[in-house]
Parts: structure tokens; C-alpha cells; sequence
């Protein structure tokens, strides 16, 4: 397959770029569903050791990718622990 790209790509040089935003695409959807996996509280690898990673997050960590108006260091708790 990659040498079928390759071989268009030699004989139609308009199609790299094309290649290129296609794939870098790809590579950023992956990396940001891999940082989605790893880093959202919503999603629970391990069931035994934290079965609820939600309910210990701090009020100042940031887990949202973009925050506009919103300084999480000067956030206050103002729930209940559990």
C-alpha cells in the first residue's frame, strides 16, 4: 500500500501534499485520543486501586483541553468528599 502511495506520488507530485494533510490528520486524531485515554477523568484503567478517579480530582486541575475565561489555580472546593 505505502508503495502504491509512493509510486503515485512520483509520477503526480500535486498529490503530496494531500498525503501529507491526510496523515498529519490521522496523527493528530490518534494523539488526542491516546491524551483522552490517558489523562481524562472519566475513563478508569484500573477498577481495583481507583474504581472512582472522578471524585478525586482537586477543583484546581485542569482536565479540559481549552479553558477561555476559567483560572483553575484560584478555583475553591464546593462539594462534599466521598
Amino acid at each position: 500500500m505505502f508503495r502504491v502511495m509512493v509510486n503515485h506520488a512520483r509520477k503526480h507530485p500535486s498529490l503530496i501534499p494531500l498525503f501529507l494533510i491526510i496523515g498529519s490528520g490521522g496523527v493528530g486524531a490518534g494523539l488526542y485520543l491516546m491524551r483522552l485515554a490517558m489523562f481524562n477523568p472519566d475513563v478508569c484503567w484500573d477498577k481495583t486501586n481507583n474504581p472512582e478517579p472522578w471524585n478525586k480530582l482537586s477543583p484546581s486541575d485542569q482536565y479540559k483541553f481549552y479553558s477561555v475565561n476559567v483560572d483553575y489555580s484560584k478555583l475553591k472546593k464546593n462539594r462534599p468528599d466521598f
